[in-house]
């Protein structure tokens, strides 16, 4: 029914700041269960009903904690990440932006043989409509409950994509945004494994830009392993090399960060790939239509 996010959720908030604050009132008014928020300055007090701890460790203790999303800012993020993975969490979703890619490469290094999964950073986050799961910063009135999956480098068109989709009333099972920074904790091709996996998931849709080579990886995936439907779209097709748009990550530094080799890979394995972002929801509706899906 869900990857990463689901009715067993125990969200604790790190950086319960005025950003940290305000999206956990929106995840616990979609139905999220909110357990705890992290300030070092401010333990013992509560915020909107929720107990606030000084450390990680000591909230996980106590209330059973089993995600956690961060909202730090920039020059401690990497550190609320690393104690966030030795208090032990399974899931860790990153939502700031700007994180020094030094420390990021200490991070990646850092959890690598711990149980922690990283979403992020610099990402919308995670959220799965059918448990009512919020944990990120997406906009949960445009999702719908249903069986296509979404993977995306940008955030904003995560909320395109969703909304085209439930416009033509095609529902979401699980929709994760990787993050558009150069370093990354789960990668495009990580994301699109859990929805192959995923019963629940009857088709994907892959959301990628210029830079890196992640949409080759997920594409050489695809190809092997995946027989559900996957619609592609990959943004920046217009950017000139060695330009950044939008994204750290998403900039032209080789032929693999070129759009049409990426799209050109993901249709040699099989995916719909849609040229316009417009056409995303009727692509992905033709696609079902197509296998028998819809």
């Amino acid at each position: 029914m869900a990857v990463l996010v689901d009715k067993h959720t125990r969200l604790l908030v790190q950086g319960i700041g005025t950003e940290g604050a305000n999206h956990m009132r929106r995840s616990i008014a979609y139905g999220t269960t909110v357990v705890g928020a992290i300030h070092p300055k401010r333990g013992g007090e509560q915020q909107d009903g929720v107990p606030i701890f000084t450390t990680v460790d000591q909230a996980v203790r106590e209330t059973g904690a089993n995600v956690s999303i961060i909202f730090v800012p920039a020059a401690g993020a990497a550190d609320a990440i690393l104690e966030a993975a030795a208090a032990g969490l399974p899931l860790v979703v990153c939502i700031t932006e700007g994180i020094p890619v030094l420390d990021m490469v200490k991070v990646k290094s850092a959890i690598a043989t711990s149980r922690t999964t990283l979403i992020g950073p610099n990402c919308p986050g995670v959220i799965t409509p059918g448990t009512l799961t919020r944990v990120g910063i997406m906009p949960g009135d445009v999702f719908l409950t249903g069986n296509v999956g979404v993977v995306s480098r940008s955030g904003t068109l995560v909320y395109e994509v969703v909304a085209q989709l439930t416009a033509n009333n095609i529902g979401q099972s699980t929709c994760i945004g990787v993050g558009g920074d150069p370093i990354i904790g789960t990668r495009q091709v990580e994301a699109v494994r859990l929805l192959n996996e995923d019963a629940d998931t009857n088709a994907i849709v892959l959301v990628g830009e210029i830079g890196g080579s992640a949409e080759q990886e997920a594409a050489a995936y695809i190809k092997q392993f995946v027989k559900k439907p996957v619609v592609a779209f990959i943004a920046g097709a217009t950017a000139p090399a060695g330009r950044r748009m939008g994204h750290a990550g998403a900039i032209i530094s080789g032929e693999d960060g070129k759009a049409e080799n990426k799209k050109s890979a993901l249709r040699d394995a099989g995916a719909y790939v849609s040229d316009s972002p417009a056409d995303i929801g009727i692509t992905m509706k033709r696609a079902l239509q197509e296998r028998g899906l819809l």
